[in-house]
């Protein structure tokens, strides 16, 4: 019996050509998570496809295969979703202020893509710009949601088809499962804590969020999805402090002289402008929804910042603050 996934030989076929003592029937199995059997089908299919396989044997009769340089020809060129994958760790790099390897990153996918045609670079161009919109920005490592694989990939399928779909998707605060929604999916947020999908709502006839893990059936249609011309994931993003979309303040903190320094080093909001003090206090504003987000980030400043306006967030920080924390008070 021939083993028929295509992807994972391809994949099989980079690793035996990308290490020179080559790959045992024990390292297929690891890497691919299959029994010894299942290797050695992939090992056949791949001597099968490639004749040139050479066979080494190490000490203590242990078999090994590889691939001469150059045998693999086009399949070991890279793909769209290798440089958008590229582009986005070094962007994620370059967020946590680890700027050399950001730099090394840019280097290597700039080194990948200049092994292409010049045809096929120029259409890789907007595939790539397409893939990390659909992919949102992945602002932060820490604790996730586990999202299915097929739930992402369905998703990532749509907005890179520019189609509508149908879904049953049960929300979060009300338990309530809605049927045969229709959406047209923008781009996904992906990083800590909750993730969720930024869709134009056939219903609500404006953009809103949905939580991933609230997808219960997710459907492709063939009907095609017209993105509203004026949204702009960035601009839409930036209505917020973190992920919901809420009314817009002008949004002033003031941190003390002894917070001031540390407090210089964050970016709290793309649009904050930061004034130094007199006293050595440090004042930053900028425009932003998303109150009660701003609350628990202020709780890691504790007594060193003081909101200033809008008088809406000192009301909503003193209410957080009774209702989780009445020791203090």
């Amino acid at each position: 019996m021939r083993y028929g996934r295509l992807t994972d030989l391809v994949r099989l076929a980079m690793q035996m050509q990308g290490r020179a003592d080559g790959l045992s029937l024990e390292d297929i199995s690891q890497t691919f998570e299959v029994s010894r059997r299942t290797a050695e089908r992939m090992r056949d299919a791949i001597r099968d496809a490639f004749p040139q396989t050479e066979e080494l044997l190490e000490e203590g009769g242990r078999k090994r295969w590889r691939l001469p340089p150059g045998t693999a020809g086009r399949l070991a060129d890279p793909t769209v979703d290798d440089i958008a994958t590229l582009k986005r760790a070094a962007d994620l790099a370059r967020q946590s202020g680890d700027f050399g390897t950001a730099e090394r990153l840019d280097m290597l996918s700039d080194r990948l893509r200049a092994r292409l045609p010049g045809k096929r670079r120029a259409q890789l161009e907007p595939d790539i710009a397409a893939l990390l919109e659909a992919d949102g920005v992945a602002l932060r490592p820490g604790p996730r949601e586990r999202i299915p694989r097929e739930t992402l990939n369905t998703l990532r399928e749509a907005i890179l088809a520019g189609v509508w779909i149908d879904v049953d998707h049960r929300s979060r605060s009300s338990g309530l499962l809605s049927r045969k929604a229709r959406l047209g999916p923008l781009a996904m947020l992906l990083g800590e804590g909750r993730q969720y999908l930024v869709a134009f709502s056939a219903y609500a006839k404006d953009v809103r969020l949905f939580a991933l893990a609230g997808f219960e059936r997710i459907e492709l249609t063939e009907d095609v999805f017209q993105r509203p011309e004026d949204f702009d994931l960035s601009t839409w993003m930036q209505r917020s402090f973190g992920i919901w979309q809420e009314d817009v303040y002008d949004v002033v903190w003031r941190f003390t002289p002894e917070a001031a320094k540390d407090a210089r080093l964050y970016l709290f909001h793309p649009t904050q402008v930061m004034t130094d003090e007199p006293d050595g206090s440090l004042t930053v504003s900028f425009r932003a929804g998303g109150l009660r987000e701003m609350c628990w980030h202020l709780f890691r400043w504790g007594s060193s910042v003081k909101v200033v306006s809008p008088r809406k967030l000192q009301e909503e920080l003193s209410r957080t603050v009774k209702d989780n924390y009445p020791e203090y008070i």
